[in-house]
């Protein structure tokens, strides 16, 4: 069974970093979703891609897969850039034109 690990993003509706810190493990799809023929939702054999469990650090979340048994790629944090802006910089006459 394959599993991801990842440090999730912030999501459009949030301004802050809240529930980005922890590490979360899903389950890779192992049988293809398709198109269900009465409804056409779309719909997977497995149910375990539903199922998303999270961790405190990164060799937390290594350490549970790998006990399991389990194969799983890691993927990094994103780096977060911070740039400061004062409101005065909407005003300034040097700044560059784009």
């Amino acid at each position: 069974m394959n599993v991801r690990i990842y440090q999730p993003s912030k999501t459009a509706m949030q301004s802050g970093r809240a529930k980005t810190h922890r590490w979360m493990l899903d389950y890779e799809i192992e049988t293809p979703r398709r198109p269900e023929p009465l409804m056409g939702w779309t719909s997977s054999g497995d149910t375990l891609n539903q199922v998303r469990l999270s961790f405190e650090t990164k060799e937390e979340a290594i350490a549970f897969a790998e006990r399991k048994g389990w194969s799983y790629t890691v993927q990094d944090a994103p780096v977060h850039r911070f740039r400061p802006r004062n409101y005065a910089d909407n005003f300034r006459t040097d700044r560059p034109r784009f």
